[in-house]
């Protein structure tokens, strides 16, 4: 029994059959619990030197397939986009597979665990990528719905959209995303609201503009204002960073459209003063808001801006409208006066 101990053979790759290397330290090591390796083949792999990880061992060994991207890898569905397999009996001491797990007095339990992705990591990102892309850009909102119930990065593949220069390309990919998730709400609620958890999340820790995050808060809750009511506090967090200002107004005027009673549960008597403030385009914002939720204590300060004709865009279920400060403060006035709902 004692010659049991000496059958030993170097580790392979299960993919493809070759000998791997020894796995080594990633030169940008971010969970810093394993070692790693690439075969030629293209698998990548880690090693678990005491088996009782393989479950931590797994994610940063598909981390480590994705480049280290993180929400990429998240996306990634098992079996559609990538294989994996494993190899127990490892000693990463000796870089050697072990028939028995006890040698001389050592216990042998350490695992490799291998991960291949089924297409090249570019051509994975870009595809799901490109064909969201073109839906949300066709406003194809049914489409857009199918995809999501059956695959969660969806979400995700149409943010990526903000990150376009085109300010007209980001508002509507903010609507397309408010329709989808109000759809998707009628039956996976949670999804939608972990969706906006995120997004309050990014818009807090980021130290950078919050490019097309408001205004899809917004869009989604005023979509379901019924459902993500409670949400809408939130947004006012924001309305005294200028770079934010008015994305928080907009917002909270396209929740009042649907729900103006939500609006009015909120603090929002904070933005009242922004009907004077001496940017046209935050005048703009306010008065919209405030026609909206018939803010009878601003009629006032309302009139006085009906003769303004400085030009503004106000972007309205996802499309540019121009318009005047004057034309949005008759709007809100003939709103203050109408009795229904009052």
């Amino acid at each position: 029994m004692a010659n049991k101990t000496l059958i030993k053979v170097r580790p392979w790759c299960p993919f493809c059959g070759q000998e791997v290397e020894e796995p080594r330290e990633p030169v940008q090591r971010k969970m810093k619990e394993f070692k790693v390796g690439t075969c030629q083949c293209g698998a990548v792999y880690t090693s678990d030197p005491t088996g009782f990880n393989v479950g931590s061992a797994m994610v940063e060994c598909l981390v480590y397939a994705c480049n280290d991207n993180w929400d990429f890898a998240w996306e990634l569905t098992a079996d559609d986009d990538y294989l994996t397999s494993l190899i127990e009996n490892y000693d990463e001491q000796t870089h050697q597979i072990y028939e028995l797990k006890n040698v001389d007095g050592r216990k042998i339990s350490g695992v490799l665990y291998f991960v291949r992705l089924t297409r090249d990591f570019a051509e994975l990102s870009k595809a799901h990528k490109a064909v969201i892309e073109q839906l949300v850009l066709a406003g194809d909102i049914d489409a857009l719905v199918d995809f999501g119930f059956v695959d969660a990065k969806t979400i995700r593949c149409m943010q990526r959209l903000f990150y376009d220069p085109a300010e007209e390309k980001r508002w509507f990919c903010a609507h397309v995303i408010g329709q989808v998730c109000a759809r998707l709400a009628t039956r996976q609620p949670g999804m939608v609201s972990d969706l906006l958890h995120r997004m309050f999340e990014s818009c807090t820790d980021s130290a950078s503009t919050h490019w097309g995050l408001l205004e899809t808060i917004g869009a989604i809750i005023a979509a379901r204002p019924d459902i993500f009511g409670g949400f809408a506090r939130h947004l006012l967090m924001y309305r005294d960073t200028p770079s934010s200002r008015v994305q928080v107004l907009w917002a909270m005027g396209t929740i009042a459209e649907k729900n103006p009673e939500v609006v009015r549960n909120t603090p929002i008597y904070s933005v009242f003063p922004y009907v004077n403030n001496p940017e046209p385009v935050t005048r703009a914002h306010a008065i919209r808001l405030l026609g909206r939720i018939k803010a009878q204590e601003l009629q006032k300060e309302i009139e006085k801006q009906v003769d303004d004709k400085e030009e503004v865009t106000i972007y309205e279920k996802g499309l540019p409208v121009r318009t005047t400060v004057g034309d949005l403060a008759r709007e809100a006035l003939s709103l203050l006066a109408d009795p229904a709902d009052a």
